[in-house]
């Protein structure tokens, strides 16, 4: 009887041990830092803004580099002449013999006179529709293209065409070209500079947010220090948790930047023949960022991402060797 009971005792407490581990093993370990909170959200909204605007700001700059050097080629490819109206000129005939002698240099691929409807449409913007040429002192053009290998003589085709029509005169561009080159290189020098002013503030917005989760659950990171839990234990949590937080908000920054950059491509295809899309695309081409402006998207959604992790994890390992500092003093 007394060895019946006594293993009836030890089956009760197994059971009563298979029962209390049941729940403990079901039970799931509650992150260092919490998935889900204010800071949290508003660390993923402003990290998604500075990749916005990081985004479209390197955008802006593979725009203006594009656009200049198609510029730069197209200018470098044609020259110009220009014959302003006189009284007791014929404005047709003169066009005909600039473009015969510009053409007889060698060097040069072929003429195209700007006739009146072209040039009534550059001047559509400004003036508006429905101009008579004839009644304007209108400048006509001639557009010639030259060879970019073997460039004509400007200086003799300005010699053979000035005496004979003195209100004509040819611009080869040049001066263009070197203002243009100083332009974009000014322009992407500031785009840079801007870009890394951005990067910095998220790198100084994600210390300000890793220190405040720190605050926040600093007697937990303590007492998981104090008791043996390795710095790089400590310092991945965060490093994990804010990898997850930067990728979120750099994706959702991204993603915003390049759904700009199509609407602004599909508007600019969709207006390609009114006077205003005409001049917004000599300035800054078709709004395309092509495959190099997208993969550089893809590359700052990386980096900003990557920036937030390593970051929060240079942070952590800080505040965790300033706590070894003071450990003597607490003690």
């Amino acid at each position: 009887m007394t060895e019946l009971s006594a293993d009836h005792l030890v089956e009760r407490e197994q059971d009563a041990e298979a029962t209390e581990a049941k729940p403990r093993a079901q039970r799931r370990m509650a992150p260092i830092v919490p998935a889900q909170n204010i800071a949290g959200r508003a660390l993923v909204l402003v990290i998604a803004i500075m990749t916005f605007l990081s985004c479209l700001t390197f955008g802006a700059v593979t725009l203006v580099r594009d656009t200049a050097s198609v510029w730069e080629n197209q200018i470098s490819r044609e020259a110009t002449i220009q014959v302003k109206p006189v009284d007791g000129l014929d404005m047709e005939a003169a066009l005909a013999q600039a473009s015969q002698i510009a053409g007889e240099f060698p060097g040069v691929k072929a003429t195209k006179i700007i006739d009146r409807e072209a040039t009534a449409r550059l001047l559509e913007p400004w003036l508006g529709s429905g101009l008579n040429i004839d009644e304007l002192p209108v400048p006509r053009l001639i557009i010639v293209t030259i060879d970019e290998n073997s460039p004509p003589d400007f200086a003799a085709m300005r010699a053979a065409i000035t005496p004979r029509l003195p209100s004509a005169s040819l611009d080869d561009h040049r001066t263009w070209v070197d203002r243009l080159v100083a332009m974009a290189r000014t322009t992407v020098t500031i785009g840079i500079a801007v870009l890394a002013l951005m990067l910095s503030a998220t790198v100084l917005t994600v210390v300000f947010a890793t220190r405040g989760a720190m605050a926040g659950n600093g007697h937990i990171i303590e007492v998981l220090h104090f008791v043996g839990a390795e710095a790089q234990f400590i310092a991945r949590e965060f490093r994990r948790h804010f990898l997850v937080t930067g990728m979120k908000g750099a994706a959702a920054g991204g993603a915003a930047a390049v759904l700009v950059f199509i609407v602004f491509s599909w508007w600019s295809s969709r207006n390609m023949a009114t006077p205003q899309a005409d001049q917004a695309t000599a300035l800054f081409g078709n709004f395309a960022i092509g495959s190099a402006g997208y993969l550089g998207v893809v590359l700052m959604v990386l980096v900003i991402g990557g920036l937030t992790a390593a970051t929060s994890h240079a942070t952590v390992v800080a505040y965790l060797s300033d706590i070894d500092v003071r450990q003597p003093d607490a003690g």
